[in-house]
């Protein structure tokens, strides 16, 4: 029975990426910060589909936090199969005002930490011979993004990072897949305080599960990029063919608060 570590777990795509491993007969290993949310999901999880479930509440946007999970896991001789690299959060507003406390916890969670489990666990799967490795990025990372600068900087990290260890590793039977959705229903929007930009309000956005279902599928074959969403696809690719200026002004009017 194969094990899937999931980051970010106890809400939107991570919770329901959870549901879906465990629907498969996957045990899971849920980390997030709040750990009382996590041993919920525990219960019903368990419950439901007759898997095991650990729970770490962990702060990842410390430094070595992912070393710490992995050593918890390496204690309960708990073998992953598939690392789901999907914590992250974003801030909205002018760089000039935002604050650089939550911007480096930010920088920490989105590029560091999401590297250092990469790095710990990729190295147990090519000596298998196996086992994939799902990273959540965004459609940010196409491209520059006035009003969000630090994140759209971090999820192009993610996106470059990822697609240069996929080529590394695919030929020792490990796989490396780039999740990048677009905005979706989740708490994401929150806790960015970006409800009232142009890309958010009053618009019908994908939901979590419907974000979930297709990085799960498109995990399980291997594939390198998933944009989720034919029109998120044709945005992410015009900007190779469009002047980058105009790409950062057509963000920033994107992300504009909406009058």
């Amino acid at each position: 029975m194969a094990t899937a570590l999931i980051t970010g777990a106890s809400n939107g795509i991570g919770l329901e990426l959870a549901k879906i491993h465990a629907s498969k007969g996957d045990n899971l290993v849920l980390v997030a910060r709040n750990k009382s949310k996590l041993d919920e999901l525990k219960s019903e999880l368990e419950k439901l589909f007759k898997v095991t479930v650990y729970t770490i509440g962990k702060d990842l946007s410390q430094e070595n936090s992912a070393l710490e999970v992995y050593q918890e896991t390496q204690q309960q001789k708990i073998q992953i199969d598939y690392l789901i690299n999907n914590a992250g959060f974003g801030e909205f507003g002018f760089f000039v005002e935002t604050d650089w406390n939550k911007e480096l916890k930010m920088i920490n969670l989105n590029m560091t930490t999401l590297t250092q489990f990469t790095k710990l666990y990729i190295q147990d799967m090519v000596k298998r011979g196996n086992g994939k490795i799902m990273n959540v990025a965004s459609t940010a990372a196409f491209q520059s993004g006035p009003t969000m600068s630090v994140y759209y900087a971090t999820k192009a990290y993610v996106l470059s990072f990822s697609e240069a260890i996929d080529n590394e590793v695919r030929d020792k039977g490990v796989t490396v897949t780039t999740l990048c959705p677009g905005a979706t229903e989740s708490g994401f929007q929150a806790a960015a305080a970006m409800e009232e930009s142009n890309l958010v309000k009053g618009k019908k956005l994908p939901t979590s599960k419907e974000v979930a279902d297709y990085g799960y599928a498109a995990m399980m074959k291997g594939r390198t990029v998933a944009i989720h969403g034919f029109m998120n696809w044709i945005l992410a690719n015009s900007v190779r063919f469009t002047p980058r200026a105009l790409v950062v002004k057509i963000t920033r009017k994107m992300q504009d608060k909406a009058n």
